[in-house]
């Protein structure tokens, strides 16, 4: 670990953006006053952040501000106006001025024909998510979207952030450039876009420096200790980064940023010059939690180019007070989960057998989804505002993951487009034509995209993307196994233990119905989402799982469950069936070729 300095991470970057603004917003944006921030923490124990403001008016009567309601990467409406108190309003003079509220994002302050207005504010920042505010005692991780209120407009106006921290913390990081007055904690954007899209992360983090391609990254890791393995952690980025630059032949930033806060949760987001992991700080320790880590490093990191600048036409300009609807997530979000399977072995951090294993994982949770029968994979995407984030004990039932089922279609449409081309094009080449062709301004359109891979593939695959992404018929692994010399492993027929279908989840010693599956056992049983299940045949069920208890009864065989509904005690009777066998186990045939082997090393290994 090297001492670092955001200051010298950032160097360069203000004369690189002044190089590239010259689009007639951009240039009009210089020309624009500054919104400009003073963001402290003066009690970080109480998890707040004080904000004030300062709004340029042009001497209009009124001016009207606006918040964002969710924040890009992550669809769902937030509603980040909920964590702010104390809304004031003043002039340079510190005459207090009239601020209404007039949406639930909204505000209008009457300025006086003041030149500028100072809006002041707390954001309570206590929440554990990298997409969230998060401020204690020990770091503060600042967003965007649910900490500045801007003004309502539309022109591409420059923002400046001024950090005041705890005298003990000593370090603020952040992709956004470094103020020219040379200020500590001190940084410009752009515009409100980059704002939003340039988290901040203050305390005193262990920083790992390295360099790829001359361009400098940095693994930011909160919370290290002797627990995480910091330098073989930013070895291992060193290389997902190298593997990735593979893929799309030159790296799309002039810095990038792996802000890794650990904790004991397992989450990530996308920026255009960052990430933010959320992990367990033992993860080093074991190799299966370490590879997970790997791979969520991995997905993150390869938004860079794969929505950040490769984007669905719908994702920008963003409308950050409404629901933005795309049906391509299935390219942004299930590819680059594609690639986090794929990638770490061709980096050596991951054997093919482990790909080959994580590959299995998403085959066997979409096939055993039964969804899958009920939501097409774009509506998968369509519906991302009012269901991926908000699942219920019926969402298996009638709907899929588009990371998922993307993540599958990617294997298969990579694996036709090798096989279409003879292995010459792989969909390495669909994602560089397509990051050619539509990286700019306007994003593509779901035919664009297919459009892009049928040509590489020198033939066309409408037929294909028509039953993988409208329809819910099942996916045909045939080609792909076949190309590869794999196969699905022989299901284990010789477990005869009984089977209800239920999930439970445990609350307070508690076993609780958390789902049901649709055309199991346990389906249409009478059983409700959140019953304890107190008993089976009258033994007590206290301090073993339900499927435990039910391994020791053949299928057939009738139980009685005693469950508890609302306080109530009652039976149910179920007639067990048999446990399921895993059919979706990839393995290398014993009678694969050595040129379906070479296929398959030529998907696993550096191209």
């Amino acid at each position: 670990m090297k001492d670092f300095s955001m200051r010298n991470f950032v160097a360069g970057f203000v004369l690189s953006l002044a190089f590239s603004a010259s689009t007639p917003e951009q240039l009009l944006a210089q020309q624009l006053d500054a919104i400009r921030y003073v963001v402290r923490i003066p009690a970080p124990k109480t998890h707040y952040l004080e904000v004030e403001a300062t709004y340029p008016t042009a001497r209009r009567p009124t001016v009207d501000l606006m918040m964002a309601v969710w924040t890009p990467g992550s669809y769902l409406v937030r509603e980040f106006a909920r964590h702010l108190e104390n809304i004031r309003a003043h002039d340079s003079a510190g005459r207090t001025l009239e601020i209404h509220k007039t949406r639930k994002n909204r505000w209008q302050v009457q300025t006086g024909g003041a030149s500028s207005v100072v809006v002041t504010y707390r954001v309570y920042a206590n929440e554990h998510a990298p997409r969230l505010n998060s401020v204690d005692e020990e770091f503060a991780l600042i967003n965007g979207a649910p900490t500045y209120i801007t003004l309502l407009e539309t022109a591409h106006r420059p923002h400046d952030v001024t950090l005041e921290l705890p005298s003990s913390w000593r370090r603020s990081l952040t992709s956004l450039p470094a103020a020219s007055d040379g200020r500590t904690h001190h940084y410009q954007a752009v515009d409100y876009d980059a704002l939003v899209d340039s988290p901040i992360i203050a305390g005193n983090p262990a920083v790992h420096e390295f360099s790829v391609d001359g361009v400098p990254h940095a693994l930011v890791n909160v919370g290290e200790t002797a627990e995480w393995d910091g330098a073989r952690s930013a070895r291992d980025v060193e290389k997902i980064v190298q593997a990735a630059r593979g893929v799309w032949k030159a790296l799309p930033y002039q810095r990038y940023l792996f802000i890794n806060i650990l904790t004991d949760s397992y989450d990530g987001i996308e920026h255009k010059g960052s990430t933010v992991l959320f992990a367990d700080r033992r993860s080093t320790r074991t190799e299966n939690a370490y590879h997970d880590w790997i791979g969520l490093a991995t997905h993150e990191f390869f938004h860079a180019w794969n929505v950040k600048r490769l984007r669905p036409v719908e994702l920008g300009p963003f409308d950050y007070e409404n629901e933005v609807y795309t049906k391509s997530l299935w390219v942004a979000e299930g590819l680059s989960d594609y690639y986090s399977f794929i990638l770490p072995s061709r980096a050596g951090l991951a054997s093919a057998e482990g790909a080959l294993a994580d590959l299995s994982g998403a085959i066997r949770s979409l096939q055993t989804t039964p969804g899958r029968r009920v939501q097409p994979l774009e509506m998968a995407a369509y519906d991302a505002w009012i269901k991926q984030y908000r699942p219920d004990d019926n969402s298996a039932n009638v709907s899929i993951s588009y990371y998922t089922k993307g993540s599958v279609v990617g294997l298969l449409l990579d694996a036709k487009v090798r096989h279409m081309t003879n292995d010459a094009k792989t969909l390495d080449d669909v994602l560089r034509l397509a990051f050619q062709r539509y990286s700019g301004a306007r994003g593509y359109t779901p035919l664009e995209f297919r459009a892009v891979a049928s040509e590489v593939a020198g033939g066309d695959l409408g037929e294909f993307f028509r039953r993988a992404l409208e329809t819910t018929e099942e996916l045909d692994y045939g080609e792909m196994l076949e190309w590869y010399g794999l196969r699905f492993a022989s299901p284990d027929s010789s477990a005869l233990a009984g089977w209800s279908g239920i999930a439970t989840r445990t609350s307070n010693g508690r076993a609780l119905v958390a789902r049901i599956l649709r055309d199991t056992p346990a389906y249409g049983s009478g059983l409700n989402a959140d019953d304890e299940i107190v008993a089976v045949d009258d033994a007590r069920l206290a301090g073993e799982s339900l499927d435990a208890r039910l391994s020791t009864y053949r299928p057939g065989s009738t139980v009685t469950l005693l469950i508890s509904r609302r306080d109530e005690l009652r039976r149910v009777e179920l007639t067990l069936g048999a446990a399921p066998t895993d059919r979706w186990t990839l393995s290398v045939r014993s009678d694969a070729t050595a040129e379906q082997k070479a296929h398959l090393a030529a998907l696993l290994s550096v191209r």
